[in-house]
């Protein structure tokens, strides 16, 4: 289990505050105890706690590609990664780590999107394509990793926990009534639903592209 957070201002002159960064980080310290990581560039900032499982000293997060246009941070396990990481050492992609997460970097350059058809695993992970200017959030197909995000018209927040997004105190917490009726008939709140009205969850199996002030699926 790890943790991952993130935030991105829709105005490329607003820079993301480090310390609202790391106060999302830190709460989610439970989920990833043996290390921590932030990446703060402009309007972009990611968070991640880790906890090790693979390649316990190249694994760390925040991960770049080589040029440093693609980040991601990352919570889960690709199954199959050993299997995809030959086939991008066939295309010529060069690995810097034996880790799962290097996988999703050089997946996204060789196949966009699409590769996430490709993994499979357990994860919940977002990627910042700077040249493209655009954040991608995935999620699982069984929606086994949780994924939270919050839009409005400045920013989106994202999160492994709910408790991460409010740490930035512009959030609305507007409670969802018909969230609680649905918890008190089912027992769970069905996504994309969230006890909070502007907080969402993101569907299982599905990813969103966040680019240009827009939230698409």
């Amino acid at each position: 289990m790890c943790g991952i957070c993130g935030k991105l201002n829709f105005a490329s002159e607003r820079n993301v505050d480090q310390g609202l960064i790391k106060k999302m980080t830190d709460v989610l310290e439970h989920r990833g105890p043996d290390d921590e990581g932030v990446y703060i560039k402009g309007p972009v900032g990611l968070g991640h706690r880790r906890l090790k499982i693979i390649d316990l000293d190249g694994g760390k997060q925040p991960m770049f590609n080589e040029e440093g246009t693609l980040v991601v941070v990352f919570n889960g396990e690709i199954y199959n990664y050993q299997e995809l990481r030959q086939q991008l050492l066939g295309f010529g992609h060069i690995f810097h780590s034996n880790s799962d997460t290097e996988v999703l970097l050089h997946g996204y350059e060789q196949w966009g999107v699409d590769f996430v058809k490709k993994l499979r695993g357990m994860f919940a992970f977002a990627l910042w394509d700077e040249t493209k200017n655009r954040m991608i959030l995935f999620r699982d197909r069984l929606g086994i990793k949780p994924l939270y995000y919050y839009v409005d018209d400045e920013k989106v927040l994202f999160a492994s926990e709910i408790k991460s997004i409010i740490q930035d105190k512009s959030v609305i917490k507007e409670i969802d009534y018909q969230a609680i009726d649905d918890f008190l008939s089912y027992m769970y709140i069905p996504a994309p639903k969230t006890i909070y009205k502007n907080i969402r969850k993101v569907y299982p199996g599905h990813f969103l592209i966040i680019q240009n002030g827009a939230v698409k699926d």
